[in-house]
């Protein structure tokens, strides 16, 4: 069958003429979807250069290349340490890279007569980090942990990094091995009541409002703001946001600012800092400058969302209007990047905090799969991200429209002309202080459906990314970095990820509600892969209480979410889910046998709570994640997916304090059937 032009055009671009639904049915993409698609790529243009820009080679791959053109050329290779190979070779022919080149990333030049070509040539190993003792066999469990959620007794309303320390020491002391944290991206200061984590201003800095004002030096050093500390207003605010059970980001946003604007008056530069913020460069700059620009229009227009409402000329980082107000305000950008130095600088100290307890993975970071559509980032790189579509998913059998995130995708062929750089850029950002990072949407790594914009998801299209290089990138990173890769694999996932995320040393995400057979049988311990991290649920899904007590179910009815029809069948597969659990558990001997009874007469007590945590700790997995909602036995999940005004997410809070959740002899009764069932063999 010949392809018309438009599908030839699209396909050449990474476009997917179409794709196999839910349903296991082939579907057609629309022509409309191809063209608007086709339009916001940045596609190669013009003549086609004698090497591509980047080439990556991993253990498996042939070190060769073959220059396209004409004649003789002169070539040049500089090792990323400055050593340098030289020589001549023809074009058409074969050329082999010199031997014994390290891994890393190294530049190729090709020269003939006045004319030069530039090609990145990166050399990767072949699979990600993976740390000696869990190499050897252990298995290690550890806590997931909404940051935002904790509380405690000297927090000001929201989890901070002084309450990451103490949750690390109290982790350490009850057998875990690290803390997983939700994406710690930066958001919004000076409009805070745009919290979701997985819709960020920039993936490369820091949520400022999770630093720790009380460990601040300056804040203790200055006169003016310990006055304003003392003052009965200041500390019943603190008091009011410490006490309520949604994060008020507004109210804790007023205060840590002005602390700390309070505190800046007086600090005085350090090295550090001015090295911090050399090596940011111009991304920490204009991240600054974002700030502060949006803090100023704020003050004025409080309703103003993002930088798609500024003057058109104030619309791109690189406009004169904005290089004048960044000329003036100085001292606003050194205030705001040095906000993200304090919060970078808190952040290392958790990591250091936890390898000082001995953990072997200590912390890990969770990278979102974007920004949002008017960012900070896609405000000083708009041709790196397609403002002209948003990625999302494809219709099922739940949401027959499909999902839109409203995060505009990265052009694949814009990263592979500046050899990736963005993308090594963006993994080094998220690998630092920390022992494993966890991929959002891993999937994104080999395609994502794009949107164009103003569209439904269901006019949407898949869009293929370079994955065997960028798994080779991130193995490469990940090696450097010593950081271990989770891979968040749910939902519907290709073949062929799966087997690349098994080659490559990526771990795979088992989550239990979903380990099931086909007959509804849930999978017992042993067939749990060793190269996965185990967990009863996550941020999208209800709590352990929840599902048990299908709370989910009847707060989706609340919500309307659901047709009459769709709720009934829902909740009679909820009782065959919670049965087949319950057998399961039974067959694991993790309850014991004269506990048996039917599922409807079996609440859920802390003897089961128990029996669920046993279960999840006897797994092969080699790591296993546990919420602190789990412990607790609460009901109410941190973000119901599909909504965004209807529910609260990314504000519950836990139901206690640190200090209180660690001293309940419950949940010492649940981390001590986790810790027996880790170390069952």
């Amino acid at each position: 069958m010949t392809l018309s032009k438009l599908d030839q055009a699209a396909q050449d671009a990474g476009i997917a003429v179409d794709f196999t639904n839910a349903s296991g049915e082939q579907v057609r993409i629309h022509d409309d979807t191809k063209r608007a698609l086709l339009a916001v790529m940045n596609t190669p243009q013009g003549k086609a250069p004698p090497l591509p820009p980047v080439q990556v080679f991993t253990p498996r791959r042939p070190r060769q290349c073959c220059p396209q053109g004409k004649g003789e050329f002169s070539w040049q290779l500089e090792t990323e340490r400055g050593k340098t190979y030289s020589g001549l070779l023809q074009a058409g022919e074969t050329f082999t890279l010199p031997p014994r080149l390290p891994q890393g990333y190294h530049r190729l030049t090709l020269r003939q007569g006045r004319q030069q070509w530039h090609s990145r040539i990166i050399i990767a190993p072949r699979r990600c980090y993976l740390s000696e003792p869990l190499a050897q066999g252990d298995k290690r469990w550890g806590a997931l942990v909404q940051l935002y959620t904790l509380r405690s007794e000297g927090n000001w309303g929201i989890g901070d990094f002084g309450d990451l320390t103490q949750m690390l020491e109290q982790i350490a002391a009850h057998g875990g091995d690290f803390v997983g944290l939700n994406p710690l991206h930066a958001l919004y200061p000076a409009q805070p009541e745009h919290a979701s984590p997985y819709s960020p201003t920039s993936r490369r800095w820091l949520n400022m409002l999770y630093i720790d004002v009380n460990q601040v030096a300056a804040f203790a050093q200055s006169a003016e703001a310990q006055r304003w500390w003392k003052l009965a207003k200041t500390r019943k605010a603190v008091q009011a946001a410490r006490a309520t059970d949604y994060v008020d980001y507004r109210a804790v946003a007023e205060l840590k600012i002005t602390a700390l604007r309070l505190a800046w008056k007086t600090w005085q530069p350090e090295s550090a800092f001015q090295q911090f913020v050399a090596e940011g460069g111009d991304h920490l700059r204009y991240q600054a400058a974002f700030d502060g620009i949006l803090a100023e229009r704020s003050s004025q227009q409080a309703k103003e969302w993002g930088w798609a409402s500024w003057p058109e000329t104030w619309r791109n980082a690189h406009q004169p209007e904005v290089q004048q107000w960044c000329a003036a305000h100085e001292d606003e950008i050194q205030f705001w990047s040095w906000l993200q130095w304090l919060a970078q600088q808190q952040f290392a100290a958790c990591w250091q905090r936890s390898q000082q307890l001995g953990m072997t993975v200590g912390l890990y970071r969770d990278l979102a799969v974007g920004v949002a559509q008017h960012s900070a980032e896609t405000w000083q790189d708009p041709q790196l991200y397609k403002l002209g579509a948003s990625v999302g998913a494809p219709p099922d059998r739940l949401g027959p429209l499909g999902q839109n995130w409203a995060l505009p995708p990265l052009d694949p062929h814009e990263m592979r002309a500046r050899g990736y750089q963005p993308f090594i850029d963006l993994l080094r950002a998220n690998m630092r202080d920390c022992g494993a990072l966890r991929i959002d949407h891993v999937m994104a790594l080999l395609r994502l459906w794009w949107i164009p914009y103003g569209e439904t998801a269901d006019k949407g299209a898949y869009v293929s990314y370079p994955v065997e290089d960028l798994m080779a990138i991130l193995a490469l990173e990940s090696q450097r970095h010593r950081c271990m890769v989770i891979g968040e694999d749910l939902g519907i996932v290709p073949p062929v990820i799966v087997r690349m995320m098994r080659s490559h040393g990526i771990f795979s995400w088992k989550v239990l509600f979903f380990e099931q057979e086909r007959d509804g049988r849930y999978r017992l311990p042993a067939a749990y892969p060793r190269q996965s991290i185990a967990s009863a649920s996550t941020h999208d899904l209800p709590t352990l209480s929840g599902f048990w007590q299908a709370e989910d179910l009847a707060l989706g009815e609340k919500l309307g979410m659901y047709r009459d029809s769709v709720l009934h069948s829902l909740q009679q597969q909820r009782t065959a889910q919670k049965q087949a659990l319950l057998d399961a558990l039974h067959q694991a001997g993790a309850m014991p046998a004269r506990s048996r009874q039917p599922v409807q007469k079996q609440p859920l007590t802390p003897a089961l709570n128990v029996a669920m945590h046993r279960f999840l700790a006897q797994t092969e997995s080699a790591l296993l994640g546990l919420q602190p909602e789990d412990w607790l036995g609460m009901t109410m999940p941190v973000n119901v997916p599909g909504t965004v005004d209807e529910y609260p997410n990314w504000r519950r809070k836990l139901c206690v304090t640190l200090e209180a959740m660690f001293a309940d002899k419950a949940v010492k009764q649940v981390l001590k059937a986790v810790n027996d069932g880790r170390k069952e063999r």
